[in-house]
């Protein structure tokens, strides 16, 4: 009898894929980041609790082209400056990314408010551009020009925070308690330039970034990493607390109920 590809799989080949996984070479990307000083209220208003502000009100988006063997992969995420029992990161809003498997992998196993988009990282010479887009609109841009080396950082750990969660199958909340992950990335550099430029915020009803205005550009920079990835739950959170929030994983929040036409299935 022919292999029926969506029967179990064995215990064998289950530990091969787990081992696969794990000795992945580093994967670099070349990506444009640019962090900077908003609206205090509003940086406080998107944050779901437990959650808190930090002492300064910073924005940072993340533009790159990630160089996956035959497979090149846009990713982009927009978030702002978080901390949580002492710990301070940051807590995306939106993570586009330009294919399903970058995007179903980090949605269901970390929590990450993910979304297919379109990810742009142009550089022709000095000139840099890259932008974040979905449903027709680069709902953020970067624009500059490279205007000095920066000196390479050392190694450095970094946290972001997702809420991990499984909407109700009859629409009334969650069918358990949500998680809060703590999501650490040991982050290595190879290169990075200062780049002189501005952020453009443009309105999008999917994607309201523009709710969080630059007062003051801290820094754009554009560099070569790679990090690695582990995320641990850090506490189950009040399912009341996070449900006000929950629209922000959805273009659509009523999206979460649809379901097959009746007779469909």
């Amino acid at each position: 009898m022919a292999r029926i590809r969506y029967g179990a799989r064995t215990g064998t080949e289950i530990a091969a894929a787990r081992t696969a996984s794990s000795k992945l070479p580093d994967i670099w990307s070349t990506g444009v980041v640019a962090v900077w000083e908003s609206d205090p209220d509003a940086v406080a208003a998107v944050l779901p609790p437990p959650l808190k502000p930090t002492g300064r009100p910073l924005v940072r988006v993340t533009i790159s082209a990630v160089d996956l063997p035959g497979y090149p992969l846009g990713a982009g995420s927009v978030a702002v400056a978080a901390a949580h029992h002492g710990v301070e990161g940051w807590y995306p809003l939106v993570m586009p990314m330009t294919h399903e498997r970058a995007l179903i992998g980090g949605r269901e196993v970390f929590g990450e408010p993910k979304k297919l988009g379109e990810v742009t990282v142009e550089r022709d010479g000095p000139v840099v551009r890259a932008a974040l887009a979905r449903h027709g609109i680069a709902f953020v841009e970067v624009r500059g020009a490279v205007s000095a080396p920066l000196p390479v950082p050392e190694p450095a750990r970094k946290t972001d925070f997702y809420f991990k969660f499984l909407p109700a199958v009859d629409g009334s909340g969650f069918d358990i308690d949500p998680v809060l992950v703590h999501c650490v990335r040991n982050e290595k550099v190879r290169k990075l330039e200062r780049i002189t430029g501005d952020v453009v915020l443009r309105e999008s009803m999917y994607d309201p970034v523009a709710d969080l205005p630059v007062r003051t550009l801290v820094e754009i920079t554009l560099g070569e990493k790679t990090s690695d990835q582990a995320g641990r739950v850090a506490e189950r959170v009040s399912a009341q607390a996070l449900l006000p929030y929950i629209h922000q994983r959805y273009d659509d929040p009523q999206q979460i109920l649809d379901g097959p036409p009746e007779g469909s299935v």
